[in-house]
């Protein structure tokens, strides 16, 4: 498996610490809970990177605590949209690059506003998708921040 994905690289370039996970991809269980225990993480230091459309804003990356739900009114307000809505699967790839269950918040094709759950600021480390199935990054929140210049919001 070649572990050089567009996030990776883009960690490389910027000089952050990371740390890559490999785990065996289960096509029929891509959810967080079973990346989690498949890497012997803690389900609440896993996050997973979702992708939505504002009524007003365009396109918009939430990125929240794999065990938990989105709220849109919250992401909404977060964003100064009115309302939000998830992009539907069949366009994530042509929008970001990366696939469901490997979507990555760093290295999408194109820089697109970032929040990152609030509650994130009490991991000291935490994992996302390193851009596809399998393969995990695990590094802090402050650096993902500063990556993807994302803002903090109450999200869930």
């Amino acid at each position: 498996m070649s572990n050089k994905t567009n996030a990776v690289r883009m960690l490389d370039q910027l000089k952050v610490n990371y740390e890559l996970r490999e785990y065996d991809v289960d096509e029929d269980d891509l959810s967080a809970g079973h990346v989690a225990e498949s890497l012997g993480l803690d389900p609440k230091s896993l996050y997973k990177t979702l992708v939505l459309k504002g009524n007003t804003g365009g396109y918009l990356v939430a990125v929240i605590p794999g065990d938990t739900q989105l709220d849109l009114k919250k992401i909404a307000k977060a964003s100064g949209n009115k309302n939000c809505e998830m992009i539907p699967v069949k366009n994530i790839q042509t929008l970001t690059g990366y696939i469901r269950g490997g979507c990555s918040p760093i290295g999408m094709k194109k820089a697109f506003p970032t929040y990152i759950e609030q509650s994130v600021r009490e991991q000291t480390s935490i994992s996302i998708s390193a851009g596809k199935r399998g393969l995990q990054i695990i590094l802090s929140p402050q650096d993902l921040v500063k990556v993807t210049n994302a803002r903090y919001a109450e999200l869930i």
